[in-house]
């Protein structure tokens, strides 16, 4: 290790992760972010995590619903084809993890509404809402399907 000014030789005996450095492409040592030794894996982390997935999934919905409207524009034909696909299993999976991405957005812009708002910014209201945010997409989305199969707008 690179004798570094103002950092003890014996810091990183005494566990300070700030003493380890990194030497720069330019030959310069500067210390290492601790942010990796000192945060510990969170469910808010999960849920902001997952928002940002969920956004870039609701882009691919979008480009699926501009096909599905390019379809019913060019006609009866084009359209059936179209509707074919979605009734596939492949095309019942899709929209199944679509509906999931739709729940989740749901969920993550009410928990980002009630912070902005100034609430449940403490910690175990931080949390409730994150793990709601993280693990009620998957039954709503469930629960979603099972209406449209049972009512029968949906089958195989």
């Amino acid at each position: 290790m690179t004798s570094v000014p103002n950092i003890p030789a014996d810091a990183d005996k005494a566990g300070d992760l700030s003493a380890k450095v990194v030497i720069q492409p330019n030959g310069r040592p500067r210390p290492m972010s601790p942010h990796l030794q000192t945060w510990r894996w969170h469910v808010t982390m999960t849920a902001s995590i997952l928002f940002r997935i969920t956004i870039g999934a609701a882009s691919v919905a979008a480009i699926i619903l501009v096909g599905w409207l390019a379809a019913l524009a060019f006609g009866p034909e084009v359209y059936a084809c179209v509707l074919k696909c979605a009734a596939s299993p492949l095309g019942l999976f899709v929209g199944f993890g679509l509906t999931v991405v739709l729940f989740s957005f749901l969920l993550n812009g009410a928990r980002h509404l009630i912070n902005d708002l100034g609430r449940g910014l403490t910690l175990k209201p931080a949390n409730l809402m994150s793990n709601i945010a993280v693990w009620g997409p998957i039954p709503l989305a469930v629960l979603f399907w099972v209406l449209l199969f049972a009512t029968g707008r949906v089958s195989l």
